[in-house]
């Protein structure tokens, strides 16, 4: 019938397009590795000649890459975008320009120990669509820098962004001398093709940033893979607090980009003493209360039943969220707050909401208040990152001690401190969540993980004596029983059986 061919061509028209991007992968990889067989000859000049061409081309074009990002995702805020392709870009290779990743990176003349970095090989990278230019720029060049080639996989809502960004650094790195081949992107997108570009044998290593199930078959394919956990960010607030500058932060951080980003802080959690103020200050700043009937129209808007995202909420703004849950707000309203008495599957609010509603509880005391944060790092946020505004020294220390998570910002913004930029952390956009988060390290993952040590280390010791001599006592029967014995039980076991 009609129908059935219809139906024949559009599998085929499917089964063809997943083809072309399984053939794309395999023959990107190639290109690859061919390439970096050259690359890893380079010198530290050479490298670093490439690396900062590439940065100050991304950098002059971060203004336009954010704008392309906001437009084509309908995620987040334009300028913000530009800001994170500049941290991405300059403040990243800032960071990093100094770090040796070619010949001896170290010599301990005291332990007669010299180490010589080795690259991995090629880079399969993965690309969220909620940050998608400033995370190829950031995994491009930290990459290269380690003299990795470099195969990135746009998110299918991210393609045209992506692919602008990674040429616009294509061309900066081949007029600065790179070998062609050693940058590519994935042109025909699809699950199957990038799960090839994951699972080919030149593949050495994988950085995946994106969703939870993507993270999850990075994970499975047999290799190397950085990957990053959900990021159910608690903030606490002490009474010890300088409280209009942690109102200020909050506010800014969650309304910064729209929450895209996984380190945004998910729910306050106010020591009870100051909580009017805080709520007051935050108000001040472009913080809307909602009240009950209001927070229950969000949780059917951001949330299916099943518990998972609804996807057209992430990265909006206050307003625009209003209208989708049916609710007025203020035209000033920076981020929405919905006050909570519970954490986990019974109320949804107290989930990661990567958009610009934030979850507030009051708690009487920091060990009050260190328990709530708990609940709600265990409820989805295990082992990525926490915020505390405090300035006494014992509630802030007991924090860093106690808490499941490997960022902890001491009176920074969670977005902005986690990621490196108002902190000295190394600057990451891809934050692992170790291995109580499922990821194989805790770090903000950079060039360091991108390159392995040799290690050549002279004798310091001659070995024991014994080792030098032969053994006196016999080999043998002494260990265990001889062949022939464990035949004999064998056989007299066999015969009790079949008599029985």
């Amino acid at each position: 019938s009609t129908l059935e061919l219809c139906d024949k061509g559009i599998d085929m028209a499917v089964s063809d397009k997943d083809l072309l991007s399984i053939q794309e992968a395999r023959q990107s990889v190639e290109r690859a590795h061919e390439a970096q067989k050259i690359w890893g000859t380079a010198t530290q000049q050479q490298v670093d000649q490439v690396c900062a061409a590439m940065a100050q081309a991304a950098f002059l074009g971060a203004e336009r890459l954010g704008r392309m990002a906001a437009d084509e995702t309908g995620f987040g805020v334009p300028e913000h975008k530009k800001l994170k392709n500049e941290f991405a870009s300059q403040h990243l290779w800032k960071r990093i320009q100094d770090i040796r990743t070619v010949g001896f990176v170290r010599k301990d003349e005291a332990n007669k120990i010299y180490e010589i970095a080795w690259p991995m090989g090629v880079v399969g990278a993965l690309i969220p669509s909620t940050n998608p230019t400033s995370t190829v720029i950031n995994k491009i060049l930290i990459s290269v820098k380690a003299r990795n080639g470099i195969v990135v996989a746009p998110h299918p809502t991210a393609v045209n962004c992506s692919r602008e960004t990674a040429q616009l650094m294509i061309d900066a790195a081949e007029d600065a001398g790179a070998p062609k081949g050693l940058i590519s992107y994935l042109t025909k997108i699809s699950i199957k093709g990038t799960q090839e570009m994951m699972a080919h044998k030149r593949t050495a290593v994988i950085l995946a940033t994106g969703g939870s199930e993507m993270v999850r078959v990075a994970h499975s394919q047999g290799k190397p893979a950085y990957g990053v956990g959900p990021g159910n960010v608690p903030v606490y607030v002490d009474r010890s607090a300088d409280l209009e500058k942690a109102a200020r932060y909050i506010v800014a951080s969650k309304a910064f980009d729209y929450s895209v980003i996984c380190a945004t802080e998910q729910a306050v959690v106010a020591d009870r003493p100051i909580a009017a103020r805080l709520q007051q200050l935050m108000e001040s700043e472009g913080a809307y209360f909602v009240d009950e009937t209001q927070a229950n129209a969000l949780r059917k808007a951001l949330f299916h039943s099943d518990g998972t995202i609804n996807v057209a909420s992430v990265g909006k703004s206050p307003q625009y969220l209003a209208a989708m849950a049916g609710i007025r707000v203020p035209a000033h309203a920076r981020i929405l707050v919905a006050k909570l008495s519970k954490t986990g599957r019974d109320e949804p609010l107290s989930r990661e909401k990567m958009t610009t509603v934030l979850g507030w509880y009051e708690s009487n005391g920091w060990e009050a208040g260190c328990e709530r944060c708990i609940e709600l790092i265990n409820f989805g946020g295990r082992g990525h990152s926490l915020i505390i505004h405090a300035t006494d020294e014992k509630v802030i220390m007991a924090f860093g001690l106690e808490k499941p998570v490997f960022r902890i910002g001491v009176n920074t913004m969670g977005t902005l401190g986690s990621i490196g930029l108002t902190t000295n952390v190394m600057p990451s956009l891809t934050l692992g969540a170790g291995g109580i988060g499922g990821s194989i390290t805790g770090d903000n993952v950079g060039v360091y993980h991108l390159f392995n040590i040799k290690r050549m280390a002279f004798e310091t010791s001659r070995p024991p004596e014994m080792a030098m001599r032969s053994g006196t006592t016999p080999s043998g029967p002494v260990y265990g029983p001889a062949p022939s014995e464990i035949e004999a039980v064998v056989e007299e076991v066999v015969q009790q059986i079949i008599r029985a």
